[in-house]
């Protein structure tokens, strides 16, 4: 067993390199979203969505409602950590961090199916189209969501397991 001052250096070493990880992730998610809401934006300024129905302006749009929120989720976290930077709230910046990540890839697959559907609706249209969105919303929700979840139901990791490794370091 470790003394208090190395268990509890420990569990700050494990939570600076937790949060390190978190805004990792969140700086390759974050480029994506960033590229893909410039493209949405671009999009309302061509000479073809002038004369895009209904439909697609209006796919168009919630598919950029969803990408802000994404880049809002994702960026918010930097925020967090900025803003109770040195205040002893780092294990509160990532729960926080962690929701708002999830959050944020929740928008940004819903965008990014949006944009196949958009994209689905002027290249082909009709049914094709609308295939081609499901088809994203379910790769996106199985391989973001739902395979994560249910390996993550398993809980075959614990925080003790996390404390070995961090001694291991």
């Amino acid at each position: 067993m470790l003394p208090v001052s190395q268990a509890e250096e420990s569990h700050q070493r494990r939570l600076a390199r937790n949060l390190n990880e978190l805004l990792q992730e969140l700086r390759v998610a974050q480029a994506g979203v960033q590229i893909l809401f410039g493209f949405l934006l671009s999009i309302a300024f061509t000479g073809r969505y002038a004369s895009a129905d209904t439909f697609v302006r209006a796919t168009h749009l919630v598919t950029i409602l969803f990408a802000a929120c994404s880049v809002a989720f994702m960026t918010a976290p930097a925020a967090w950590h900025r803003i109770l930077f040195r205040r002893g709230r780092r294990e509160d910046v990532i729960e926080v961090a962690n929701r708002y990540a999830i959050l944020g890839l929740g928008c940004l697959a819903v965008a990014m199916t949006g944009t196949i559907l958009l994209l689905g609706e002027i290249i082909v249209g009709g049914w094709l189209a609308v295939a081609l969105g499901a088809f994203a919303a379910l790769l996106f929700g199985t391989l973001w969501f739902l395979l994560p979840w249910r390996e993550r139901g398993r809980g075959s990791f614990t925080d003790d397991d996390e404390d070995a490794e961090d001694r291991l370091e």
